[in-house]
Parts: structure tokens; sequence; C-alpha cells
């Protein structure tokens, strides 16, 4: 349904432009199709409840009424232009379904309050108590809120969307999933094949809120049983839980990488994961990490990885500050890094041409050691060497860090380990990317004295090549030709198209 070399560019369009509607966001869409983005992702676009609403405009996930269009926003005839000028620029069109509740107030719960789940004293209530502005679906309840919600998914397919982006998708029961695939998406038993080729994408959730729900006694579904059921994509929320280790609590990289390989063999196959540094509901990446080298080791990172990169709007201009999901707050295009956005659109493209070249992806993490040429004998003691992630230097009156140096492969021809590069695998047709994301942040200080000693210290602290690299660095459009033990250029990130 959807390949990993495309790319999605997520809109909360009461925040996209000073007006924040879709006639606005219409001159926009050209600038993010030449970006090399073939979806547009929007935020929920319906009529928000009043009741219990968060802030003053309140949350879009606030949903009152499925089948309407907010009029803060245009009206059906501003989205039908919308979606028009969408397909015209050759992109498509994914709107967000929150089927797991609705605002308080919402049409459904004034016609059907016994479709919801109940509190003590009967009303109306929800599964997390914090989230306050909804009330919960009982599933449970009835066949016909199953009819009703799957009805709605088909006239907005009708209106001409191209896909679903599920809200909270683990806590809908995945039979009804399936349910809504096969209807929505025209399933021809006869055949075995879909008529109508919608995407579905599940928003996820971190496993420790999954964990949550399931010892409060709610049915919570994983990625793999939401891919069986119905969806072509997955949040990275699994593999989030590492990332915000590695970022705040230094956990070592490997353990991320090291989960991929749990993604590619416990999912079914196909099943794709949405990589993202930031959305509507995580802090900028431009804010986490900075308008530096850790920012552009990062970038083209999370774009390189299995699965179909997302961005979020302004993202690709290192925007720091994050829009109110309650309120008012329209990003500011004009005022982003124009030097960082030409950088992201080289990453973009880069890593679009590398896995639409080369679909195997492996990694190595290595501070100083050289690279085997792999063998039996190294396979099947792999998972006993140690792998090395930095080495100091240390004398009484210095200390030198190496820093971490991470290689990731896109290759014609499947490695033989996911974390093992082959030296032979170093040719022409393969992708090599590597990144210094602690780039800067470490290594000897300097104390105004120029002196032979520091700096033969610094020198043996800098990370040298684990082989033979020769090709053209896509980042920078630059020929890159490093030998085998050569000190790596200090730079956060290079995307090199190898050759031999």
């Amino acid at each position: 349904m959807i390949h990993e070399s495309s790319s999605i560019y997520q809109i909360f369009l009461r925040n996209f432009t000073k007006e924040g509607t879709f006639c606005a966001a219409i001159p926009e869409l050209k600038r993010i199709a030449d970006m090399g983005f073939e979806w547009i992702y929007l935020t929920p676009i319906h009529p928000i409840g009043e009741k219990a609403r968060k802030g003053t405009l309140g949350s879009p996930y606030a949903i009152k009424d499925y089948r309407k269009i907010n009029p803060e926003l245009g009206d059906e005839n501003d989205f039908a232009a919308f979606v028009q000028e969408v397909h015209a620029h050759g992109l498509k069109l994914m709107i967000d379904v929150v089927f797991n509740h609705t605002s308080p107030d919402s049409v459904l719960v004034h016609e059907h309050p016994d479709w919801f789940l109940r509190a003590a004293d009967g009303l109306p209530w929800r599964k997390c108590e914090n989230w306050s502005d909804v009330v919960d679906f009982d599933y449970r309840s009835s066949p016909h809120l199953w009819l009703e919600l799957i009805d709605t998914l088909t006239i907005w397919r009708d209106r001409g969307v191209d896909g679903f982006r599920c809200d909270v998708a683990s806590l809908v029961p995945s039979e009804f999933w399936r349910q809504a695939r096969q209807r929505v998406n025209q399933y021809d038993p006869g055949i075995k094949e879909e008529r109508a080729q919608l995407l579905w994408l599940a928003e996820s959730v971190h496993p420790a809120f999954l964990r949550k729900m399931r010892l409060l006694g709610y049915n919570s579904w994983s990625e793999p049983e939401l891919h069986v059921a119905a969806f072509d994509l997955t949040y990275d929320y699994d593999g989030w839980e590492r990332l915000e280790k590695i970022w705040e609590q230094g956990m070592p990289f490997e353990r991320y990488l090291e989960y991929l390989y749990v993604q590619e063999t416990l999912y079914p196959k196909g099943a794709k994961k949405l990589r993202f540094l930031e959305n509507h509901d995580q802090e900028r990446a431009a804010h986490r990490f900075g308008n530096g080298a850790k920012l552009r080791a990062m970038t083209p990172f999370y774009q390189f990885l299995p699965g179909v990169a997302m961005s979020y709007m302004g993202q690709e201009l290192a925007l720091e500050h994050m829009p109110s999901l309650f309120e008012k707050d329209p990003i500011d295009l004009e005022r982003g890094d124009k030097e960082f956005e030409r950088y992201f659109i080289a990453s973009l493209r880069a890593t679009k041409e590398a896995k639409k070249e080369a679909p195997f992806f492996s990694w190595l993490i290595k501070g100083d050691a050289a690279l085997q040429d792999i063998t039996d004998q190294d396979m099947a003691s792999r998972d006993k060497a140690p792998r090395t992630r930095t080495v100091q230097n240390r004398t009484s009156n210095n200390c030198a860090v190496r820093e971490e140096v991470i290689y990731c492969l896109r290759s014609v021809e499947p490695a033989i380990s996911p974390y093992l590069i082959d030296r032979s695998m170093i040719i022409k047709g393969n992708y090599l990317l590597v990144i210094q994301p602690e780039l800067g942040t470490s290594g000897p200080k300097s104390s105004g004295v120029k002196s032979q000693r520091r700096i033969s210290f610094a020198e043996e602290s800098m990370p040298r090549a684990l082989f033979d690299i020769e090709g053209t660095d896509l980042l920078s459009g630059k020929e890159v030709r490093i030998a085998e033990g050569d000190i790596l250029p200090r730079i956060p990130a290079s995307l090199i198209r190898l050759k031999d």
C-alpha cells in the first residue's frame, strides 16, 4: 500500500497559517510537494465540543460531529477545493480518525448515550481520567455503533480522502479495525483484493501505556495485533521508549538499533513503522536537540531507517516552538532557519533515493574497532563479542573521549546480520550513512596553550574510518574519498552513494 521511500507531512490546520483555514493552506502545497513529500496528514478537521473544553478553542481530538467540517477551518466547498489541490500537486490526503472517544457534548452522546462507557453515576466516562474533555465509546454496547463509525469512514472516502490516521488505535478493538478496512477498502473475497486502495496508519501507543491500560482491566492492542487486523503503518512508539532513554538518560544507541530487529522479525511480513522526531504530541526536534550538530545528525538518521518518515509542520525550518493544541498559536514559516531547510530537503531527497534503490538496512556502531570481514565463525560468535562504544585515553592531565560513530547501510542485497556491516557490501549501488550525533559535545578541552602532547591525544581520540569509502555525499554534494584508518571528517552526517 505504501513504499518506505514515501514521506508524510503533518499539518495542524488551525496553526499552520495565520488564517488557520483550508484556503490559506493551499498555497503551501506546492512547497510541500517540491520538498519531496507524497502525503498530507491533517489533524482532526471536525467541529470541537464545547463542554469540558480545554483552553479557548479546544483540542481537535474532542470531536463533536464526525461528519461535519469545523467552521473555523472553512466549509464543505473549501474542503473539496483543498482535496482537489492536494491531488493536483501529486499528493495524497490522510485525515485523523478519533474513534476511541468524542467530546462529552457530541452528537453521538446526545443520540446514543448507551454507546459510551459509564461512570458510577451512570454518566458517560473515559478510561483515562486526565483526558477530561472526552468520553469513551464502549464497543461492547451495540453493533450499531460499529456500523455508524464505519459508515462515517465511507463518507470521507467518497469525499476524496486517500487514507486514515487512527488516533490511539490501540484502545479500539482490532476486530473493529479489521471490519472497517474490509468495508471501506471494498475487499473482494473472490479475487482477494481491495478495490479501494486507502492507507491505514495506527497511532499505536507506548508499551508502558498499553501495559497500564491492561492492568486497569481495559483491552489494549499491540502493534503486531494492529498490523494483522488492518494497518499498513504503526507509530514507532515502541521504539521511542528506547530513544527517549538514549536522548534523556544516555542509554547506548545500540538499544534502539537492536530493537529494529525485533520489529522486523516479530511483526507480520510487510509491516512498516512510522519514523519521526516530532509531532503534535512531542516536543520539537530543534528544541530537544538544539539547532546544531545533533539535529543535523538525527534528521537523516530517522529518515534513513526502515519504515516511512513523517515530519511535523515547520520541522523542516528547525522551528523550536511547539504550537498549542488548544489555542490559536500559528507557526511562523518566515522566521525559520532557511539554511537548515536546504539541509532538510537534501536529506529527505537523499534518504528517499537510498530507500528506493537499496531496500535492505543494516548498522554498526564503533568507536575505534576495525571492521572485520564476516565469516561463518564470526556469525557463530557475534552475540558473544562486545561492541565498542567509546574509548577513553586517560592521564593525570588529559582525558580524551573518542566520540561514537553510527554507520547505517542501505544495500541491494541483505546483510548477513542486521548489525554487522560486511566490508564486501561497501560497493557501488549501496548507500552508507555515517553520523556522529555527539559531535562537539565531548572531547579534550583546550587551555589556550598549544601543546604537541595535547594535539596528539586529540588526534588519537578522533573517530577513524573502518573501511575505504568512496562516492558522493548526497547531503553536501561533494565527492568523498576516505581510506580505512583515516580520521573521519568532523561533520554530523554524510550520506554517501557508494562507488567501487
